[in-house]
């Protein structure tokens, strides 16, 4: 049997797999609350060892994107409620992924009263997309200030304390792609003086306490953290690469002290080898590996042992059935990139299975 398809049993995680389904925003969320088509989507999924959700908001003010979910009101906690029981019910862990988007937002797509916010002042390059107005430019963030930071902190130990109480195995944080966390590490954007900024000790404060604070209080077991060194995605300013590389070497050092669960890469062909190196060298329990892997290639890593797990999206975003078409050698369903954020079921949980392919044969 491939490894792919073995049980995974490393600390705390057990799971019927070593596939996982990656993070993917669909913005099917209407008024930011989980529902029913949501319920759906990700039981069809179940077929994955662990699944991680869209990005969630810890706070009003961290929903840049429109129509994501959040985890910060009693009745988002009773929507994903609906979703965690059916994943559960396929016999798969599920985490929560808590996105704080920080300057990559507009504020258009935040609740009435709510601004953009950021380490700085610093306003993102570029474009995003709002249900009242199409593209706009980023918003100028409010920079937070100490006060600011403590309140962030504060919302994202709750919504991970509320994500529990919805069912969730655990949260993962979204320390990748541009948004809140990744935001912190970069000194380019982080441009502060105080505690959070300058040193890479102080850049990666906010990350690491926030991280710390959620481990005391449901278990260093249940935390994750996505990263994407090296990553330019959503106006990341490059900077020195010895940097980044220390950078990360630091952040994977403390967070195998305070234990959490796993470590998710977004990989790509940027990020040298010492610094997967290091990383692993350090960081002493799971290393999921995510971007651009085929069945063969995720098989191939976790035998040579880079990876103990392995994300897919795309995949599964096209394939509900996609662990069952591993198991056939079966053809997969491309993406329709025409639905991926629209409103509505179409190119959401419409996706073919094997079963219904066959019956049009």
């Amino acid at each position: 049997m491939k490894k792919l398809s073995m049980p995974y049993v490393k600390g705390s995680l057990r799971l019927k797999n070593h596939v996982v389904m990656a993070p993917m925003t669909r913005s099917r969320a209407l008024n930011n609350l989980p529902n029913e088509w949501m319920a759906t989507y990700y039981k069809q999924r179940s077929g994955a060892g662990l699944i991680v959700t869209e990005g969630t908001s810890p706070s009003p003010e961290g929903l840049g994107y429109p129509r994501i979910p959040g985890i910060f009101s009693e009745a988002q906690v009773e929507g994903w409620k609906a979703v965690t029981k059916g994943v559960h019910e396929g016999g798969s862990r599920i985490f929560l992924q808590l996105m704080h988007t920080g300057r990559i937002a507009h504020v258009a797509n935040l609740p009435e009263g709510y601004q953009p916010v950021g380490l700085s002042s610093s306003k993102a390059v570029g474009e995003i997309f709002t249900d009242s107005a199409g593209m706009q430019d980023y918003s100028t963030p409010v920079a937070l200030d100490e006060q600011g930071l403590t309140r962030v902190i504060s919302d994202f130990v709750q919504a991970a304390q509320n994500a529990i109480r919805a069912g969730f195995d655990g949260v993962e944080l979204h320390g990748a792609n541009g948004y809140l966390l990744e935001q912190s590490l970069n000194p380019h954007v982080n441009n502060r003086t105080d505690n959070y900024g300058g040193s890479i000790r102080n850049r990666s404060r906010l990350t690491l306490e926030i991280a710390e604070k959620i481990a005391d209080a449901i278990g260093p077991e249940k935390v994750g953290l996505r990263i994407s060194p090296y990553s330019t995605l959503s106006d990341m300013p490059a900077y020195e690469e010895e940097e980044v590389h220390q950078t990360y070497a630091y952040l994977s050092e403390e967070l195998n002290r305070l234990g959490i669960a796993y470590i998710h890469i977004s990989d790509s062909p940027s990020i040298p080898r010492k610094t997967h190196q290091a990383i692993r060298s350090v960081f002493s329990n799971t290393l999921i590996y995510c971007n651009g892997l085929t069945a063969e290639t995720a098989e191939a890593k976790l035998q040579a042992g880079s990876a103990d797990l392995v994300a897919f999206g795309r995949s599964f975003l096209a394939n509900p059935d996609f662990m069952r078409r591993i198991e056939k050698n079966a053809p997969l369903n491309e993406v329709d990139y025409q639905t991926l954020y629209t409103q509505g079921m179409s190119g959401y949980t419409d996706y073919p299975v094997l079963e219904e392919l066959s019956q049009l044969v």
